[in-house]
């Protein structure tokens, strides 16, 4: 035996040894030694990049390996080679295989970081991206449009990859599908770790797209599997998979404000993914479901609270005849053995119906073929807190199927299927938003094909051992819905760790300005008692607070163009100080041009007198949130202008403006003109909360005559506010097709609050 081992350690070592003597290391330091290496490249080549930045580089990998000998691009360490600057990747050829490279501080000159393609001649096939990381390699001006990653070829795959941080137009991954060398093509995106994507206020914001409208009957058999999308907040749609036969499985997604998308094409697999929400948003969705014959099965949904588009299981009306870029009706859909725990209303039907829009819209856009064939069987739907509305339906339910599907509470809907039966279900915490039922549900519907679900969430056999719902008992001890560890590189560490803050104290204008320059992003400046006289703007490039250490301090501006100047992640907080201008510039204004990151701004107890406008924005700016509470502005030619977004697309300037308790008096125009055109649905559209203000001698001069604008903003909130005498026809104009309506406002000598109930906007497709 002893022999025997001997023998075989020679063996695997005189393997070993032969198959690393095959392997050339080739080390390059620079980008001519780069393009010789890849121009004389043979199978089992390994081209190093030198540690360092790679600044201003475009890429161009080709070659042709093999399976067994594959070229490889990679890092000389893990970590240590960024490519930076102006700066992209393309890879043309067979079996190449991109490891270990960080995109970051820079953006691509093309319409891609990584693709999958360098032309038509050299398409990639059988190629490999793994271990990299793309970090905020987002463009200046956030309307310039770009993919990081663009699939083209067949059996490609990325694997084991971080990105984080796109904020510009278009989604992250793009499969593109035109041309028969791109169809068929079972590419693999595995094992990735999508991090946090911005809000991007306005459309074209997805994680992954799988094709587009115009290739949407076209065969990919692209695999998405074992992801984590975390906190991917960039549109309604974090997966939008517009093509054939795709399949979704083992995917994570975290408080991700949108859902895993059937716009377009058939027959696609959802399974065994897990999505989980929380208390604090309703904009966290599931799956929304389009067109037909998809498999929806092993799914877990915790604390999805969103509504319609946005539920946790949205199935759509929809459009008779439709071309291949609108809503195709929904049929022959398998809904079967998932779970919904804590979830609000969790199974919307004829999502999207709009009927009731027909005198604004054309007959080509009415949305009114409900779902056929849709069979529901064998899900659990179980509520700690009793939700007795489960069922929401926009239209007839009549071509749905529910069959032994349970709730462990009464539904009083409108919508009463026998096959959703009420049962008491016992239900034990298992770990982190892990809830499973303590006892199999063995009575299960066998439906058509239902023998091919054989496996659960967790891959526990069904064949012998079923249950309703997505798990089937025994759940190991140990089991957990989500380990981190399982998504992403080996190499980079996503969870930076916040520097911590500091109090800087100032008391004079020069010290205010030194002192804000040296400040680190989180730092607060303390304002001591006094005046401080400004002749520049402050510019506001980090998150930093401005605070009075007692009494109000004052900021008094003769600076020409505006007081602060926002920069991409300007994170301004100003609390308890008082901002005087001299009429000839505005208190806040953003970059005229390359916007690239959105600012935020919050006002508390402040007082804002003699400024041109409150706020000035640049198209393409992007504010996350704007809040103003507890303050005073007075004597101002206009307030926040939010509008420059006329492009009528679906973008806008703001994702959340909200101001209470404050007082407005003698703003000449209009007080907020807050706008988002276009006929669009892919996005949270908006969140104007206006609560417990006061609006006086207001909108002299505004020409429309309107006082606070608000068109196309989707969510409103207009309450307990008081309008005294504001030269005005209109106060605001809400839209009651989105439930808006004035709340208990006192107007005095103002005009009046108008609701219209069917807006009618510009058609963007």
């Amino acid at each position: 035996m002893k022999r025997i081992t001997i023998v075989s350690i020679f063996l695997i070592l005189f393997i070993v040894c032969k198959a690393l003597a095959q392997t050339n290391n080739i080390k390059v330091t620079n980008i001519n030694e780069l393009n010789s290496a890849i121009k004389n490249s043979n199978p089992g080549d390994n081209i190093v990049l030198a540690n360092g930045v790679w600044k201003d580089v475009e890429i161009k990998f080709y070659g042709k390996g093999t399976k067994e000998k594959p070229i490889t691009l990679t890092a000389e360490a893990q970590g240590k080679v960024s490519i930076e600057g102006v700066s992209n990747l393309k890879i043309g050829g067979s079996y190449l295989i991109v490891k270990n490279l960080y995109f970051k501080n820079g953006h691509t000159p093309t319409k891609n970081v990584i693709q999958f393609k360098i032309d038509n001649n050299r398409i990639a096939n059988n190629c490999t991206v793994t271990q990299c990381v793309i970090e905020e390699f987002t463009q200046p001006d956030r309307d310039v449009s770009d993919h990081w990653v663009e699939f083209w070829g067949r059996h490609n795959e990325f694997s084991n990859n971080y990105l984080t941080g796109k904020s510009n137009f278009g989604p992250t991954i793009m499969i593109r599908l035109e041309g028969n060398e791109n169809i068929y093509n079972y590419h693999k995106i595995i094992n990735n770790h999508f991090g946090p994507r911005p809000r991007k206020g306005g459309p074209h914001g997805e994680t992954i797209q799988l094709g587009d409208s115009g290739t949407s009957m076209t065969p990919s058999h692209t695999l998405v599997a074992n992801n984590f999308f975390d906190r991917c907040n960039g549109e309604i749609e974090i997966i939008s998979s517009k093509s054939n036969f795709n399949e979704f499985r083992n995917n994570v997604f975290f408080e991700s404000e949108g859902s895993l998308v059937l716009r377009h094409g058939n027959y696609a697999i959802i399974d065994g993914n897990v999505f989980i929400g929380n208390d604090n948003s309703k904009f966290i969705g599931g799956i929304r479901v389009i067109n037909t014959g998809h498999w929806i099965t092993n799914n877990y949904f915790y604390k999805i609270n969103g509504e319609a588009f946005r539920s946790a299981l949205a199935v759509m009306n929809g459009i008779p005849k439709s071309p291949l870029n609108r809503y195709n009706q929904v049929t022959d859909v398998v809904v079967a053995h998932n779970s919904f725990i804590d979830c609000k209303s969790p199974w919307q039907f004829s999502v999207g119906s709009n009927v009731s829009q027909s005198d604004v819209l054309p007959a080509t856009e009415i949305r009114s073929a409900r779902p056929e064939r849709v069979e529901i069987a064998n899900n659990l739907i179980y509520n700690n807190v009793a939700d007795t509305f489960p069922i929401v339906n926009y239209d007839k339910v009549d071509g749905v199927n529910f069959n032994n599907n349970i709730i462990n509470n009464e539904n009083n809907g409108e919508v009463k299927p026998e096959g959703l039966i009420t049962k008491t279900v016992s239900i034990t915490k298992k770990s982190h938003n892990l809830f499973v039922p303590n006892e199999n549900m063995k009575d299960v519907y066998m439906g058509f094909d239902f023998e091919t679900i054989t496996k659960d969430l967790f891959g526990n056999d069904r064949t012998t051992n079923n249950s309703i719902g997505a798990i089937v008992n025994p759940v190991k001890e140990n089991a957990v819905l989500i380990d981190k560890s399982k998504f992403g590189t080996s190499w980079f560490n996503p969870e930076k760790a916040k520097a911590k803050s500091k109090t800087i104290n100032v008391s004079t204008s020069e010290e205010l300005i030194s002192k804000l320059k040296e400040a680190n992003s989180g730092d607060i400046i303390s304002l001591n008692k006094g005046t401080f006289k400004l002749n520049s703007s402050l510019v506001i490039d980090k998150a930093i607070s401005i605070v009075s250490k007692n009494k109000k301090s004052q900021l008094v501006f003769s600076s020409q163009n505006t007081a602060f100047e926002m920069h991409p992640k300007g994170y301004l907080t100003l609390k308890n100080v008082v901002l005087t201008g001299n009429k000839s510039q505005n208190t806040f204004n953003t970059l005229d041009k390359n916007m690239s990151k959105a600012y935020n701004l919050h006002l508390d107890n402040v007082e804002i007198k003699n400024f041109m406008s409150v706020l000035e924005v640049s198209k393409g700016s992007f504010a996350d949130s704007i809040t103003v509470a507890n303050s005073v502005i007075k004597n101002c030619e206009r307030g926040f202008m939010l509008n420059k977004e006329k492009n009528d697309g679906g973008d806008y300037n703001a994702e959340f403006v909200t101001i209470t308790n404050t007082t407005f008096d003698g703003i000449q125009e209009v007080v907020l003109d807050y706008y988002r055109g276009g006929y669009d649905e892919s996005t949270i559209g908006g969140n104007l909360t206006l609560k417990n203000n006061t609006f006086t001698n207001s909108g002299k001069a505004e020409k429309d005559q309107i006082l606070i604008k608000n068109r196309g903003i989707v969510n409103v909130e207009f309450a307990n506010n008081t309008f005294k005498n504001n030269p005005v026809k209109v106060i605001a104009i809400l839209w009651g097709e989105k439930g808006q309506e004035p709340g208990e406002n006192t107007i005095i000598n103002s005009g009046n609050i108008e609701v219209v109930q069917n807006l009618e906007l510009k058609l963007m497709y």
